[in-house]
């Protein structure tokens, strides 16, 4: 099985499938420190990463966001003195897809 930070993403349009119960929770034992998270009625990935300071928390923003933008796919992030929290999901379908576990892993990958 590819880990899933060395996977890409794919191409994600509003007819793509959200994942099933059972692809989050094959992929969920390869992302240590992540949870779905329920907000609004879509499910996110979502993890806080402590930095111990702003500027490294900016310095860890700018790279996530980096990545982002490699991949055209973009997190929401929360941005603390000493702590950023990153939130994957995809937009167009309104819930988790591969890419966001995919992203997750290299976000950490990041951190």
């Amino acid at each position: 099985m590819q880990a899933l930070s060395s996977a890409r993403c794919e191409a994600c349009d509003a007819h793509a499938k959200p994942a099933t119960a059972q692809e989050v929770n094959h992929y969920m034992p390869q992302l240590p420190g992540w949870q779905v998270i329920r907000h609004d009625g879509i499910d996110k990935l979502s993890q806080t990463f402590k930095t111990q300071g702003y500027t490294r928390s900016m310095s860890f923003t700018n790279a996530v966001a980096k990545l982002a933008e490699s991949s055209d796919h973009h997190p929401q992030m929360i941005v603390d003195y000493g702590a950023v929290t990153v939130i994957w999901w995809s937009h167009k379908i309104a819930g988790l897809h591969k890419n966001d576990f995919i992203m997750a892993a290299k976000t950490s990958e990041v951190f």
